[in-house]
């Protein structure tokens, strides 16, 4: 999710699309509070572990 959050801020930027651009903010913020939530050993969803 992060690494998709990048992308899309990145292509959102650079074609100036600012529907990927927020898009792209959204995913990458939600992607860095699950992986503090997931290292930290709190469930997200119902489950400890996603891969």
């Amino acid at each position: 999710m992060i690494i998709l959050g990048l992308i899309l801020l990145v292509v959102g930027f650079l074609t100036g699309l600012s529907l990927l651009y927020y898009i792209g903010a959204i995913l990458l913020i939600l992607g860095v509070i699950f992986l503090v939530l997931g290292r930290t050993g709190r469930p997200v969803g119902g489950r400890k572990v996603w891969f």
